[in-house]
């Protein structure tokens, strides 16, 4: 079982540290720029430019799409997950909570959507999946609208200053009697 550690940008050194990380995916605004933190290696460091909006044609902004989600799914496929990965974006509310669901359900496809999403707000009070990465994940997981439907039930989430990290296993833990 391994682990995925969402945090937002101000703490990533931290976090990779603390964590033992060597890779790291970050969504985050084309122009905003940031230093990689020296224990995550060059090579496994996945950035997607992109702005938190739920829909194209925003004066100038971009919106998360079928690139940045198959590139996403392509990054986590190669990952040896011998240590955590970490994912951020600017507050870790809404791109990179998305982006871990995401790539649970790209690693384990039985993976329960609403469990999961329950999960997700079990670690997480704070999270608010970013609507179009979900939207885009769920048709490109063939998740049959099942992914959409669990994040719509478990809602917004609670209000936040933009410091909660948050760590999510990559499969539900089974106890030793199921």
């Amino acid at each position: 079982m391994s682990t995925i550690v969402v945090c937002p940008l101000a703490s990533i050194a931290e976090t990779a540290v603390r964590h033992g990380a060597k890779e790291m995916v970050s969504l985050i605004a084309e122009k905003q720029d940031f230093h990689r933190p020296g224990v995550i290696r060059a090579e496994r460091h996945l950035k997607l430019a992109m702005n938190d909006i739920g829909f194209a044609g925003t004066g100038g902004l971009i919106a998360p799409s079928e690139a940045h989600v198959a590139q996403l799914i392509e990054f986590v496929h190669g990952w040896d997950q011998s240590a955590p990965l970490v994912v951020h974006c600017w507050m870790g509310v809404s791109r990179s909570p998305a982006a871990a669901v995401i790539a649970i359900l790209a690693l384990h496809p039985e993976e329960d959507d609403a469990g999961l999403a329950q999960r997700l707000r079990k670690v997480a009070p704070h999270a608010t999946p970013n609507t179009r990465l979900i939207e885009i994940g769920d048709r490109m997981l063939q998740r049959d609208g099942r992914l959409i439907a669990a994040m719509k039930a478990i809602g917004r989430g609670a209000e936040t200053d933009g410091r909660a990290s948050f760590s999510i296993e990559t499969q539900q833990k089974t106890s030793p009697n199921s």
